[in-house]
Protein backbone atom coordinates (compact mmCIF):
# COMPACT_ATOMS: atom_id res chain seq x y z
CA UNK A 1 0.00 0.00 0.00
CA UNK A 2 1.21 3.40 -0.66
CA UNK A 3 1.98 5.91 1.87
CA UNK A 4 -0.53 8.70 0.89
CA UNK A 5 -3.11 5.87 0.61
CA UNK A 6 -2.46 4.36 3.66
CA UNK A 7 -2.83 7.52 5.88
CA UNK A 8 -6.01 8.42 4.30
CA UNK A 9 -7.52 5.22 5.24
CA UNK A 10 -9.37 4.64 8.75
CA UNK A 11 -7.84 2.14 11.49
CA UNK A 12 -10.28 -0.84 12.40
CA UNK A 13 -10.32 0.94 16.10
CA UNK A 14 -11.76 3.91 14.26
CA UNK A 15 -15.49 3.24 12.97
CA UNK A 16 -17.28 4.89 14.99
CA UNK A 17 -19.25 8.47 13.53
CA UNK A 18 -17.52 11.50 14.42
CA UNK A 19 -18.43 15.00 14.83
CA UNK A 20 -17.47 15.79 11.28
CA UNK A 21 -19.93 13.17 10.51
CA UNK A 22 -22.45 14.95 12.67
CA UNK A 23 -21.54 18.46 10.79
CA UNK A 24 -22.08 17.18 7.45
CA UNK A 25 -26.14 15.97 8.47
CA UNK A 26 -26.64 19.25 9.54
CA UNK A 27 -27.45 20.30 6.39
CA UNK A 28 -30.03 17.58 5.26
CA UNK A 29 -32.15 18.99 8.00
CA UNK A 30 -32.62 22.09 5.23
CA UNK A 31 -32.41 19.76 2.01
CA UNK A 32 -35.31 17.66 3.69
CA UNK A 33 -37.67 20.65 4.66
CA UNK A 34 -36.98 22.01 0.93
CA UNK A 35 -38.13 18.80 -0.66
CA UNK A 36 -41.29 18.35 1.44
CA UNK A 37 -41.97 22.19 0.65
CA UNK A 38 -41.42 21.67 -3.05
CA UNK A 39 -44.54 18.72 -2.43
CA UNK A 40 -46.32 21.13 -0.44
CA UNK A 41 -46.61 23.01 -3.46
CA UNK A 42 -47.09 20.55 -6.05
CA UNK A 43 -48.51 18.20 -4.02
CA UNK A 44 -50.23 15.64 -7.08
CA UNK A 45 -48.66 12.95 -9.10
CA UNK A 46 -46.12 14.56 -11.00
CA UNK A 47 -45.14 16.47 -8.14
CA UNK A 48 -44.60 13.33 -6.16
CA UNK A 49 -42.21 11.81 -8.42
CA UNK A 50 -40.85 15.01 -9.02
CA UNK A 51 -40.00 15.03 -5.47
CA UNK A 52 -38.81 10.83 -5.41
CA UNK A 53 -36.31 11.61 -8.18
CA UNK A 54 -34.93 14.74 -5.97
CA UNK A 55 -35.11 12.41 -3.03
CA UNK A 56 -33.08 9.80 -4.41
CA UNK A 57 -30.57 11.86 -5.60
CA UNK A 58 -29.66 13.49 -1.90
CA UNK A 59 -29.74 10.25 -0.48
CA UNK A 60 -27.49 9.13 -2.88
CA UNK A 61 -25.08 11.95 -2.24
CA UNK A 62 -25.20 11.18 1.84
CA UNK A 63 -25.10 7.29 1.19
CA UNK A 64 -21.32 7.97 -1.00
CA UNK A 65 -20.20 10.84 1.42
CA UNK A 66 -21.00 8.05 4.55
CA UNK A 67 -19.62 5.65 2.61
CA UNK A 68 -16.50 7.77 2.03
CA UNK A 69 -16.42 7.70 5.59
CA UNK A 70 -16.43 4.65 6.30
CA UNK A 71 -13.34 4.03 4.16
CA UNK A 72 -11.15 6.63 4.43
CA UNK A 73 -10.16 8.50 7.72
CA UNK A 74 -12.39 11.73 8.68
CA UNK A 75 -9.53 13.72 10.60
CA UNK A 76 -7.20 13.47 7.32
CA UNK A 77 -6.79 16.87 5.88
CA UNK A 78 -7.70 15.86 2.76
CA UNK A 79 -10.94 13.58 4.07
CA UNK A 80 -11.84 16.88 5.55
CA UNK A 81 -12.52 19.20 3.01
CA UNK A 82 -13.54 16.46 0.96
CA UNK A 83 -16.62 16.07 3.01
CA UNK A 84 -17.26 20.32 3.57
CA UNK A 85 -17.07 20.34 -0.27
CA UNK A 86 -19.69 17.66 -0.66
CA UNK A 87 -21.32 19.60 2.48
CA UNK A 88 -21.64 22.81 0.58
CA UNK A 89 -22.68 21.13 -2.70
CA UNK A 90 -25.53 19.55 -1.05
CA UNK A 91 -26.72 22.63 0.56
CA UNK A 92 -26.89 24.30 -2.94
CA UNK A 93 -28.60 21.00 -3.96
CA UNK A 94 -31.21 21.49 -1.47
CA UNK A 95 -31.55 25.57 -2.46
CA UNK A 96 -32.10 24.19 -5.77
CA UNK A 97 -34.50 21.43 -5.36
CA UNK A 98 -38.36 23.00 -5.40
CA UNK A 99 -37.22 24.74 -8.63
CA UNK A 100 -35.57 21.57 -10.28
CA UNK A 101 -37.75 20.92 -12.30
CA UNK A 102 -37.86 24.58 -13.09
CA UNK A 103 -35.47 27.02 -13.85
CA UNK A 104 -32.94 25.60 -11.42
CA UNK A 105 -32.39 21.77 -13.29
CA UNK A 106 -28.83 22.85 -14.82
CA UNK A 107 -27.73 24.13 -11.12
CA UNK A 108 -29.51 20.98 -9.82
CA UNK A 109 -27.80 18.51 -11.99
CA UNK A 110 -24.62 20.20 -12.67
CA UNK A 111 -24.07 20.25 -8.67
CA UNK A 112 -25.13 16.65 -8.42
CA UNK A 113 -22.83 15.69 -10.70
CA UNK A 114 -19.70 17.60 -9.76
CA UNK A 115 -19.91 16.50 -6.32
CA UNK A 116 -20.41 12.82 -7.11
CA UNK A 117 -17.72 13.06 -10.08
CA UNK A 118 -15.53 15.06 -8.24
CA UNK A 119 -15.31 13.05 -4.93
CA UNK A 120 -14.59 10.21 -6.98
CA UNK A 121 -11.93 11.17 -9.21
CA UNK A 122 -10.50 12.96 -5.97
CA UNK A 123 -10.24 9.30 -4.37
CA UNK A 124 -8.97 7.63 -7.56
CA UNK A 125 -6.11 9.96 -7.84
CA UNK A 126 -5.30 9.90 -4.12
CA UNK A 127 -5.32 5.72 -4.38
CA UNK A 128 -2.99 6.00 -7.44
CA UNK A 129 -1.20 2.37 -7.60
CA UNK A 130 -2.78 1.27 -4.45
CA UNK A 131 -5.85 -1.85 -4.20
CA UNK A 132 -7.63 0.78 -2.19
CA UNK A 133 -8.06 2.35 -6.27
CA UNK A 134 -10.20 -0.58 -7.63
CA UNK A 135 -13.61 0.43 -5.97
CA UNK A 136 -13.17 3.92 -6.27
CA UNK A 137 -12.40 3.82 -10.43
CA UNK A 138 -15.85 1.35 -10.17
CA UNK A 139 -17.72 4.40 -8.32
CA UNK A 140 -16.10 6.89 -10.77
CA UNK A 141 -16.54 5.35 -13.89
CA UNK A 142 -20.31 4.67 -12.93
CA UNK A 143 -21.08 8.32 -11.50
CA UNK A 144 -19.25 9.40 -15.25
CA UNK A 145 -21.83 7.12 -17.09
CA UNK A 146 -25.20 8.51 -14.72
CA UNK A 147 -23.66 11.69 -15.71
CA UNK A 148 -25.10 11.53 -19.40
CA UNK A 149 -28.58 11.30 -18.31
CA UNK A 150 -28.32 14.19 -15.87
CA UNK A 151 -27.00 16.64 -17.85
CA UNK A 152 -29.28 16.08 -20.81
CA UNK A 153 -32.05 16.24 -18.56
CA UNK A 154 -31.11 19.53 -17.63
CA UNK A 155 -31.22 21.12 -20.52
CA UNK A 156 -34.19 19.92 -21.54
CA UNK A 157 -38.03 20.56 -20.07
CA UNK A 158 -40.69 19.51 -19.35
CA UNK A 159 -41.60 15.43 -19.17
CA UNK A 160 -38.26 14.20 -21.19
CA UNK A 161 -36.25 16.03 -17.94
CA UNK A 162 -37.92 13.53 -15.68
CA UNK A 163 -37.35 10.78 -17.65
CA UNK A 164 -33.95 11.43 -18.28
CA UNK A 165 -33.98 11.86 -14.29
CA UNK A 166 -35.47 8.79 -13.58
CA UNK A 167 -33.21 7.03 -15.42
CA UNK A 168 -29.77 8.70 -13.99
CA UNK A 169 -30.69 7.36 -10.61
CA UNK A 170 -31.77 4.11 -11.99
CA UNK A 171 -28.59 3.47 -13.14
CA UNK A 172 -27.18 4.97 -9.41
CA UNK A 173 -29.10 2.75 -7.50
CA UNK A 174 -28.99 -0.78 -9.75
CA UNK A 175 -25.11 -0.83 -10.23
CA UNK A 176 -24.47 -1.69 -6.80
CA UNK A 177 -26.79 -4.78 -6.48
CA UNK A 178 -25.12 -5.56 -9.97
CA UNK A 179 -21.65 -5.66 -8.37
CA UNK A 180 -20.07 -2.38 -9.80
CA UNK A 181 -19.02 -4.11 -13.55
CA UNK A 182 -16.58 -2.31 -14.77
CA UNK A 183 -14.52 -2.77 -18.20
CA UNK A 184 -11.28 -4.60 -17.80
CA UNK A 185 -12.45 -4.79 -13.76
CA UNK A 186 -15.66 -7.39 -13.92
CA UNK A 187 -17.45 -7.38 -10.89
CA UNK A 188 -16.50 -6.12 -7.73
CA UNK A 189 -15.78 -9.08 -4.89
CA UNK A 190 -17.32 -8.81 -1.51
CA UNK A 191 -14.26 -7.63 -0.23
CA UNK A 192 -14.04 -4.45 -1.88
CA UNK A 193 -17.05 -2.96 -0.69
CA UNK A 194 -16.59 -4.13 3.24
CA UNK A 195 -18.37 -2.21 5.56
CA UNK A 196 -17.99 -1.61 9.16
CA UNK A 197 -21.77 -2.75 10.46
CA UNK A 198 -21.15 -0.59 13.78
CA UNK A 199 -20.50 2.68 12.03
CA UNK A 200 -23.40 2.07 9.63
CA UNK A 201 -26.05 1.40 12.19
CA UNK A 202 -24.68 4.69 13.48
CA UNK A 203 -25.02 6.92 10.52
CA UNK A 204 -28.48 5.69 9.71
CA UNK A 205 -29.46 6.19 13.35
CA UNK A 206 -28.20 10.17 13.06
CA UNK A 207 -29.31 10.63 9.83
CA UNK A 208 -33.11 9.15 11.09
CA UNK A 209 -32.80 11.65 13.51
CA UNK A 210 -32.21 14.24 11.13
CA UNK A 211 -35.42 13.45 9.85
CA UNK A 212 -37.26 13.76 12.60
CA UNK A 213 -36.04 16.87 13.37
CA UNK A 214 -36.73 18.07 10.09
CA UNK A 215 -40.14 17.19 11.38
CA UNK A 216 -40.03 19.16 14.31
CA UNK A 217 -39.07 22.04 12.51
CA UNK A 218 -42.32 21.85 10.14
CA UNK A 219 -44.13 21.51 13.50
CA UNK A 220 -42.42 24.12 15.41
CA UNK A 221 -42.75 26.80 12.19
CA UNK A 222 -46.59 25.43 11.78
CA UNK A 223 -47.33 26.75 15.38
CA UNK A 224 -45.28 30.05 15.52
CA UNK A 225 -46.76 31.53 11.89
CA UNK A 226 -50.30 31.69 13.61
CA UNK A 227 -51.66 31.90 16.89
CA UNK A 228 -52.08 29.54 19.55
CA UNK A 229 -55.60 28.63 18.88
CA UNK A 230 -56.96 25.82 20.41
CA UNK A 231 -57.82 23.86 17.07
CA UNK A 232 -53.80 24.51 15.65
CA UNK A 233 -52.47 23.60 19.21
CA UNK A 234 -54.70 20.27 19.28
CA UNK A 235 -53.04 20.02 15.40
CA UNK A 236 -49.56 20.50 17.16
CA UNK A 237 -50.11 18.00 19.92
CA UNK A 238 -50.97 15.17 17.05
CA UNK A 239 -47.81 16.30 14.94
CA UNK A 240 -45.25 15.72 18.21
CA UNK A 241 -47.20 12.77 19.21
CA UNK A 242 -46.66 11.40 15.60
CA UNK A 243 -43.23 12.07 15.56
CA UNK A 244 -42.12 10.68 19.27
CA UNK A 245 -44.45 7.44 17.63
CA UNK A 246 -41.85 7.21 14.72
CA UNK A 247 -39.12 7.28 16.80
CA UNK A 248 -39.87 5.01 19.19
CA UNK A 249 -41.12 2.39 16.74
CA UNK A 250 -37.74 3.27 14.56
CA UNK A 251 -35.74 2.24 17.73
CA UNK A 252 -37.66 -0.77 19.14
CA UNK A 253 -35.10 -3.86 18.75
CA UNK A 254 -34.24 -3.14 15.07
CA UNK A 255 -32.88 -0.02 15.00
CA UNK A 256 -30.76 -0.93 18.08
CA UNK A 257 -28.83 -3.98 16.37
CA UNK A 258 -28.55 -3.26 12.97
CA UNK A 259 -24.56 -3.25 13.71
CA UNK A 260 -24.55 -7.08 15.19
CA UNK A 261 -26.88 -7.95 12.29
CA UNK A 262 -24.51 -6.96 9.91
CA UNK A 263 -21.48 -8.61 12.05
CA UNK A 264 -23.26 -12.12 11.47
CA UNK A 265 -24.49 -11.87 8.20
CA UNK A 266 -23.01 -14.32 5.49
CA UNK A 267 -23.48 -11.48 3.18
CA UNK A 268 -22.44 -7.93 5.29
CA UNK A 269 -22.67 -6.37 2.40
CA UNK A 270 -26.24 -7.23 1.33
CA UNK A 271 -27.64 -6.52 4.56
CA UNK A 272 -25.88 -3.07 4.77
CA UNK A 273 -27.72 -2.52 1.11
CA UNK A 274 -31.07 -3.41 2.05
CA UNK A 275 -30.61 -1.25 5.29
CA UNK A 276 -30.45 1.75 3.51
CA UNK A 277 -32.90 1.31 0.98
CA UNK A 278 -35.03 0.56 4.04
CA UNK A 279 -34.25 3.95 5.51
CA UNK A 280 -34.32 5.32 2.18
CA UNK A 281 -38.35 4.06 2.15
CA UNK A 282 -38.95 5.84 5.64
CA UNK A 283 -37.20 8.87 5.12
CA UNK A 284 -39.88 9.40 2.38
CA UNK A 285 -42.64 9.03 4.51
CA UNK A 286 -41.43 11.37 7.07
CA UNK A 287 -41.36 13.73 3.82
CA UNK A 288 -44.71 13.22 2.90
CA UNK A 289 -45.91 13.39 7.01
CA UNK A 290 -43.95 16.69 7.15
CA UNK A 291 -46.26 18.25 4.06
CA UNK A 292 -49.32 16.22 5.98
CA UNK A 293 -48.37 18.42 9.29
CA UNK A 294 -47.81 21.29 7.62
CA UNK A 295 -51.37 21.48 6.00
CA UNK A 296 -52.91 20.00 9.26
CA UNK A 297 -51.82 22.88 11.71
CA UNK A 298 -52.86 25.31 9.11
CA UNK A 299 -56.50 23.61 8.36
CA UNK A 300 -56.96 21.50 11.49
CA UNK A 301 -61.15 21.43 11.13
CA UNK A 302 -61.15 22.29 7.59
CA UNK A 303 -62.08 20.07 4.55
CA UNK A 304 -59.78 17.19 3.43
CA UNK A 305 -58.95 16.91 -0.02
CA UNK A 306 -58.07 13.53 -1.34
CA UNK A 307 -54.62 15.20 -1.84
CA UNK A 308 -54.14 15.94 2.02
CA UNK A 309 -55.35 12.29 2.68
CA UNK A 310 -52.79 10.57 1.04
CA UNK A 311 -50.10 12.53 2.86
CA UNK A 312 -51.45 12.09 5.99
CA UNK A 313 -51.87 8.65 5.77
CA UNK A 314 -49.88 7.90 2.94
CA UNK A 315 -46.73 9.31 4.93
CA UNK A 316 -47.11 6.62 7.72
CA UNK A 317 -47.83 3.63 5.41
CA UNK A 318 -44.66 4.12 3.71
CA UNK A 319 -42.34 4.62 7.17
CA UNK A 320 -43.92 1.01 8.19
CA UNK A 321 -43.27 0.01 4.81
CA UNK A 322 -39.50 0.97 5.03
CA UNK A 323 -39.40 -0.11 8.53
CA UNK A 324 -40.89 -3.75 7.51
CA UNK A 325 -38.05 -4.22 5.52
CA UNK A 326 -35.11 -3.25 7.79
CA UNK A 327 -36.91 -5.50 10.36
CA UNK A 328 -36.51 -8.30 7.49
CA UNK A 329 -33.25 -6.96 7.13
CA UNK A 330 -32.10 -7.37 10.20
CA UNK A 331 -34.07 -10.20 12.12
CA UNK A 332 -35.36 -11.81 8.74
CA UNK A 333 -39.18 -12.22 9.45
CA UNK A 334 -41.41 -9.20 9.79
CA UNK A 335 -44.01 -8.53 12.40
CA UNK A 336 -47.60 -8.67 11.10
CA UNK A 337 -48.39 -5.49 13.22
CA UNK A 338 -46.33 -3.61 11.14
CA UNK A 339 -48.06 -4.83 7.64
CA UNK A 340 -51.15 -4.57 9.48
CA UNK A 341 -50.82 -0.63 9.82
CA UNK A 342 -50.42 -0.66 6.20
CA UNK A 343 -53.86 -2.02 5.58
CA UNK A 344 -55.62 -0.70 8.29
CA UNK A 345 -54.07 3.43 6.54
CA UNK A 346 -55.51 2.42 3.38
CA UNK A 347 -58.43 0.97 4.28
CA UNK A 348 -59.67 3.95 6.10
CA UNK A 349 -58.54 6.46 3.54
CA UNK A 350 -61.21 6.19 1.55
CA UNK A 351 -63.60 7.45 4.58
CA UNK A 352 -60.63 9.98 5.72
CA UNK A 353 -62.07 12.91 2.96
CA UNK A 354 -65.42 13.55 5.34
CA UNK A 355 -63.23 14.18 8.27
CA UNK A 356 -61.44 17.46 9.06
CA UNK A 357 -57.55 16.90 8.62
CA UNK A 358 -56.42 16.70 12.12
CA UNK A 359 -58.29 13.80 12.89
CA UNK A 360 -57.63 12.36 9.92
CA UNK A 361 -54.20 12.99 11.43
CA UNK A 362 -55.21 11.66 14.86
CA UNK A 363 -56.16 8.11 13.12
CA UNK A 364 -53.02 8.26 11.38
CA UNK A 365 -50.94 8.47 15.31
CA UNK A 366 -53.86 5.68 16.71
CA UNK A 367 -52.54 3.37 14.29
CA UNK A 368 -48.68 4.11 14.63
CA UNK A 369 -49.25 4.36 18.89
CA UNK A 370 -51.33 0.33 18.43
CA UNK A 371 -48.32 -1.05 16.64
CA UNK A 372 -46.06 0.81 19.39
CA UNK A 373 -48.20 -0.46 22.18
CA UNK A 374 -47.86 -4.05 20.37
CA UNK A 375 -43.95 -4.03 20.77
CA UNK A 376 -43.70 -2.99 24.06
CA UNK A 377 -45.89 -5.97 24.94
CA UNK A 378 -44.70 -8.17 22.58
CA UNK A 379 -41.06 -7.67 24.35
CA UNK A 380 -42.05 -7.68 27.94
CA UNK A 381 -40.65 -10.33 30.32
CA UNK A 382 -39.16 -11.83 27.20
CA UNK A 383 -35.04 -11.58 26.60
CA UNK A 384 -33.79 -9.18 23.91
CA UNK A 385 -34.13 -10.99 20.18
CA UNK A 386 -30.41 -11.16 18.49
CA UNK A 387 -30.43 -10.24 15.18
CA UNK A 388 -30.87 -13.23 12.71
CA UNK A 389 -30.40 -11.62 9.35
CA UNK A 390 -31.57 -13.91 6.20
CA UNK A 391 -29.25 -15.63 4.08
Amino acid sequence: MTGGAARLLRGPEEQRATFLDLFFDLVFVFALFRLSQGLRDHLNWSGALQTLVLLLALWWVWTQSAAVADRFDPWQPAIRRLAIGAMFGSLVLAAAAPEAFGGHGLVFAGVYVAVQVGRSLFLVIFTWGDERQRPEVRVLFWFGVSAVPWIAGAVVRGWPRGVLWALAVAVDYAVPGLGWPTPRLGRAGAAEFAVSGEFLAERLRQFFIVALGELILVTGLGLSSGGFEADRGAAVVVAFATTVLLWWIYIHRAGEVLGGAVAAARDPLRVAVSAIYAHLVMVAGIVAISVGVEVVIAHPFGHTPPAWVAVILGGPALFLTGRAIFEYAVFGRVSRDRMAGVLVLAAVSPAMIFLPPVLVAAAAALVLAGIAVSDAARARGRPPEPPSPPG
